[in-house]
């Protein structure tokens, strides 16, 4: 679900192609086929169908996946939001090992695969009707590739996970949190702050609108936790990417029981806590 339908850098079409692909490449998955179910809203005029339709279809393209089955459903004008898309896709297990936060280890590394926030603001700033001169565009991208070229290489990877809803900051606390439980111990993880890359337009737009980008959602980047000795030879297989060019090691998994932390560039810390009241609506 998102509004608008067509947003800088993609649409609502092959926003539900990544989504789904990506869901895949975090588990090791090399993405076969998807379903698609279409929910539209009673006037939603047939060019932005045919619009969101060929999205999906070169998106789908994009990653090497068929779009094999689906559904059509019409509801009443005003109660669609225009359009709505559910996605599921099937997939062919890759890695050799699962990749699951059950795999998380203290001293394992924290890698981020490029820019964040540049989804969420690319909406946001539409929205509210801001203009900047460089536009931002949406980070929607399939990742698989580079999931596919990092186990190709034999780099051992303990749990991969797409910053989505509730960006970064909550995507490192869920991991913490089920990390922990499964492992019967506490684990904590920090970041380092001058280490996280974001685009100045972006932190611009996030000041503006009142958004920490660490809370944003991202669309085409993702978080790797491997163990620390891999972590140069994953960097290196992400940089020959486009979208892995400005991949870096932000923080490291350690043995305590406790929150996620970031470091600042003064050297203070502070805690990254769940995501306190409402998420931004309808933004993927």
């Amino acid at each position: 679900m998102v509004q608008p339908l067509f947003f800088p850098g993609g649409d609502i079409g092959s926003l539900a192609v990544y989504g789904t692909v990506n869901d895949l490449a975090m588990c090791g998955a090399r993405p076969r086929y998807l379903s698609v179910s279409l929910i539209l809203e009673e006037g939603l005029p047939i060019a932005q169908l045919q619009r969101v339709l060929q999205s999906m279809q070169a998106a789908a393209r994009r990653c090497g996946v068929q779009l094999v089955t689906g559904d059509t459903k019409v509801v009443e004008r005003g109660r669609g939001d225009g359009l709505y898309i559910s996605s599921s896709g099937v997939g062919e297990i890759f890695s050799p090992t699962p990749i699951t936060p059950r795999q998380i280890r203290p001293g394992d590394t924290l890698l981020l695969s490029g820019p964040l926030a540049a989804h969420g603001m690319a909406i946001m700033s539409q929205r509210e009707g801001l203009a900047f001169e460089s536009p931002i565009l949406s980070d929607a991208a399939p990742l698989h590739e580079a999931v596919l070229d990092l186990l190709e290489a034999g780099i051992p990877l303990h749990c991969l996970r797409d910053a989505t809803r509730g960006g970064l900051a909550s995507c490192l606390n869920e991991l913490a949190q089920q990390a922990g439980l499964a492992q019967q111990a506490g684990l904590g993880m920090q970041l380092q702050e001058a280490q996280i890359p974001i685009d100045p337009v972006v932190a611009a737009a996030c000041e503006i609108l009142g958004s920490d980008p660490l809370y944003v959602a991202n669309e085409g980047v993702m978080l790797l936790v491997l163990p620390a000795e891999a972590a140069e030879a994953a960097l290196a297989s992400l940089r020959q990417l486009p979208l892995g060019r400005q991949a870096c090691q932000i923080g490291k998994v350690l043995q305590r029981a406790g929150p996620v932390t970031i470091q600042s560039r003064l050297g203070t810390q502070r805690v990254l806590d769940l995501l306190s009241g409402e998420q931004l609506p309808r933004i993927c």
